[in-house]
């Protein structure tokens, strides 16, 4: 796999190594600017979607982490970034790993509660279905 600084350094690698598609478009100056832009835009766009997505259940974190993760093929800024993400979810899983069932629990509770009002919000302002509401007639 291509890296960040493969395409700075302009594909040079070692003698044993069979040069790939990738590495035949790095060959030329406009190539690598040709591929560096369609990463940008690529892994852009994937960062773009996954912060729209992040409100709603769903893969919306995923979605910037793999954007991340393509941009991190052409730009070491974004390689740098993703380490640091990745970095602090890390943290953050292994703080909850550390603490007892109850607060794991209400952590549990919480992230559902919060999906659950997105998603109210979300049909609410969108198809104007209040879902409290119709779950209350359902009922009754």
């Amino acid at each position: 796999m291509a890296t960040a600084e493969d395409s700075r350094t302009g594909g040079k690698r070692d003698a044993g190594h069979t040069p790939g598609w990738l590495d035949r478009i790095r060959a030329t100056p406009a190539g690598r600017l040709t591929l560096r832009i369609v990463i940008g835009v690529i892994g852009t766009a994937l960062v773009v979607a996954g912060l729209i997505m992040v409100p709603f259940p769903g893969p919306g974190w995923l979605v910037v982490f793999a954007g991340l993760a393509v941009l991190a093929t052409e730009f070491s800024w974004a390689s740098r970034l993703l380490e640091f993400a990745k970095a602090r979810v890390r943290a953050a899983t292994d703080w909850l790993k550390r603490q007892n069932w109850f607060v794991r629990i209400v952590a549990g509770a919480l992230t559902l509660l919060c999906a659950a009002a997105i998603v109210w919000v979300s049909v609410r302002l969108t198809l104007g279905v209040d879902l409290i509401q119709e779950a209350g007639e359902l009922l009754s």
